[in-house]
């Protein structure tokens, strides 16, 4: 499994010969500007939520490459009606797709598409594949939900907003990674404006004293688990 980072909460996942896009939001971000989309591979698109600033490149990419949306019915519904592929999914469902299984877990957040439609709840994925496990958040509060995912799967990797302001800081991460089960966390959702800028040095510190491993990538970086 490859796990490459396209800034702000996109990721690229390589896994059983498929190619999956995390929350595109790439031509927005100053940051990424590096990143070409009209180059990127996607057989799906998995969405945590309605945002923008997740959402600002979907129709984009799943036009020019026919992938599946995943994401909550609502926002399965949303893109079904521009005559995009889409498989919607709730809370504590699951589905065994051809890449893994992918379970859709709570997020606390709120969810809106930028034309103001509802985008239904927010959530995060847990994802079983090729005898590798993750679980991508989201954006979301620290929450007590996340005890409830280690007793189903346990995770190799967890990828978790650590930006604060609209998602848990660098501290409720760390509680975060003892709920889950999980000291190896590939951080996200943060830099990108000012809301959400932190101290690399000292966020990686601060796990470290923990006995946890906090990978705060460069974008278009790429970790192999």
């Amino acid at each position: 499994m490859k796990i490459t980072y396209f800034g702000h909460a996109s990721l690229a996942i390589e896994v059983g010969g498929k190619h999956i896009i995390v929350d595109p939001f790439i031509t927005g971000n100053p940051l990424a500007s590096a990143i070409d989309i009209s180059t990127l591979k996607a057989d799906y698109i998995l969405l945590t939520h309605a945002h923008g600033d997740h959402v600002l490149d979907v129709e984009a990419i799943a036009n020019r490459t026919e992938a599946t949306i995943v994401s909550n019915a609502e926002i399965a519904s949303y893109y079904a009606k521009l005559g995009l592929k889409a498989h919607p999914m709730n809370h504590g469902g699951s589905w065994k797709f051809d890449f893994g299984k992918v379970k859709y877990v709570s997020a606390i957040h709120s969810s809106s598409f930028p034309d103001g439609t509802y985008g239904g709840n927010p959530g995060g994925f847990v994802i079983e594949s090729e005898h590798k496990n993750i679980y991508i958040a989201g954006d979301t509060a620290l929450t007590m939900d996340m005890k409830l995912i280690p007793l189903r799967t346990k995770l190799d990797l967890a990828i978790l907003p650590v930006g604060d302001n609209f998602t848990m800081d660098i501290d409720d991460a760390i509680i975060a990674s003892d709920f889950i089960e999980c000291d190896k966390i590939l951080g996200y959702h943060y830099d990108t404006f000012g809301y959400i800028e932190i101290n690399h040095e000292q966020s990686i510190r601060k796990f470290f004293d923990k006995g946890k491993d906090l990978m705060l990538l460069k974008i278009g970086e790429s970790i192999q688990l």
